[in-house]
Formats: structure tokens, sequence, C-alpha cells
């Protein structure tokens, strides 16, 4: 097994291509062991996943002790880096950010996504001071560990929609260059879809560009030929798994047939021998 030091490293130098860097964000411990051994070296959760099968809507209503619990049970279960999405780090302040770090450090996590949206519709975003001086003592925290945690800063400026639509792409620059200066190692800009915004983005960020992955935007080929370092898909599997639920239950009320979850399931056997070769 490698160690914690060793899966950082790897996350990291799978930020420096030569390909690129993709994440299908898992929400339990069954679906990470199952990209897992689909090949996916890295391990990444989606927060509105995880949020969402223990019973909350998504925007940082879980506690930030369920939503760790998850992440430690995940990066037992699996052989590889995990990096977790935490949100805005449950906390307001700088210290309780850290806090968050050094509990999913703990956990057996090597890095997060961070994002810079408060929840607050008065004031959707954190002032970019007050997010650079997050991301410092983040690494700060993380450089006294000697882990070389990888920080994934996003700012969620295309998401919600920010400002003047022509204004967006620059305040989007603006923001993640300066989480980059700041430490940052990954920037990412979830709703920037088109060819033309993420060229952009390429060219005008100091750093690693995350997009993502969702319909719409251009496919993993294509976002690779555009320069972009990761792909990450989010919320979007356990929302698919939960398509098929819906399905399902519509199919056994509709017409008491069973072809919903017969057709493309993964046998019981074949589930159990992938949670059996997990590796704690």
């Amino acid at each position: 097994m490698k160690s914690q030091k060793e899966k950082a490293e790897q996350l990291l130098n799978l930020h420096r291509g030569p390909k690129i860097l993709v994440l299908p964000n898992s929400w339990d411990v069954a679906s990470a062991r199952v990209f897992e051994e689909s090949g996916f070296p890295v391990t990444a959760t989606s927060s509105a996943g995880v949020a969402n099968s223990l019973g909350y809507s998504d925007g940082q209503l879980i506690s930030r002790d369920e939503m760790i619990d998850v992440v430690r049970r995940i990066a037992r279960a699996v052989s590889g880096p995990v990096t977790a999405d935490m949100e805005a780090g449950y906390g307001e302040t700088a210290d309780a950010v850290v806090e968050t770090v050094k509990e999913l450090i703990d956990a057996g996590a090597v890095g997060m996504n961070f994002e810079d949206a408060t929840g607050n519709d008065s004031r959707p975003l954190f002032d970019m001071a007050e997010q650079v001086e997050k991301i410092k003592k983040i690494k700060e925290y993380t450089k006294s560990r000697g882990i070389p945690f990888v920080l994934n800063a996003r700012t969620d400026v295309f998401l919600l929609q920010i400002g003047p639509e022509s204004e967006r792409l620059e305040h989007t620059i603006t923001r993640l260059n300066a989480y980059h200066a700041a430490g940052a190692d990954c920037l990412f800009a979830p709703a920037a879809d088109s060819p033309d915004v993420i060229s952009r983005l390429v060219k005008g960020l100091t750093g690693p560009l995350n997009i993502l992955g969702r319909a719409g935007v251009p496919s993993i080929p294509e976002l690779e030929k555009l320069g972009v370092t990761r792909v990450s898909i989010g919320s979007g599997p356990m929302r698919a798994a939960m398509g098929l639920v819906k399905n399902i239950a519509g199919e056994l009320i509709e017409t008491g047939t069973y072809k919903k979850f017969s057709e493309g399931a993964i046998s019981y056997s074949e589930l159990n021998a992938i949670m059996d070769k997990s590796p704690k």
C-alpha cells in the first residue's frame, strides 16, 4: 500500500500531464469501488451526491463530521488517492476551514475542492481577499503536515451567473489567478461550458484548469485538445443512478415487471467480488 504522502504526490503529478485527469465523482464506498475497479486512478467525491445520499439537499447543509465520515470510509476502501469536495470548507473563518482540512487529512484524503460560494443570496461569493487568506492558511497547514495536499480552488462566477455576462470571464480569471498565487494547485470554473470560453480560460489562467463535464460541454478528448488539465463530473453519476431508481419504481407500479433493474445491472457476485477486493 502506498503511504498517504505517496498518494498525494501521485495526485499532484497527475495534474502535470501528459494526459487529462478524469475524475468520476463518487458518493459512497460502492460507487468509489466500482469506479476504481473500472480503471480510474483517483477517487473524487461529490458533495451533492454524499449530501443527497444522507438525506440533505446540497449547499453545505450536511455537517462536516458526516461528510468527512463518508470520505474516511471511501479512503479506507480504495487503493489510490482520494480528493474530496468540501464545498466552502464548513466554516466562515480561515481557522475553521483549516480544521476541516486537518480532519480531512486525518481521514485519509490528499486533496479537496474548495469553493468561494457562500450560499447567501445577498452575498453569493466570499470576498476575493478573504478567500485568498483561507487558501494561504490551508497551504501553510498542509506544508506543516509534510503532505503535498492538492487544493482545487473553485469560483462560481459562471455557475451563479455573477454580474453582467460580458464580465464573467475576466472576473473568473481574476479570482482563479489570485487563488493560484495564494497556493491553489488547480483551478475550477464550473459552468464554463463553451469551447471559446474554455480556451480563453486556459490561455488566461496561470494554473491548471478543471472543467465540470456535463451535457453541452465538449467531450473529454476535445477538452484535452483545448488544454484542460482535469475534468470532473460532479453529482452526475449519482443523479443518473437515482434516475434509474425512479424508472424502476415507475415500472414496478405501472407494469409490475423487472426489466429496468435487470438489464445492465452489475451481478450480485460481481459487486460482491469488487467489494471483497477493497484494500482495507
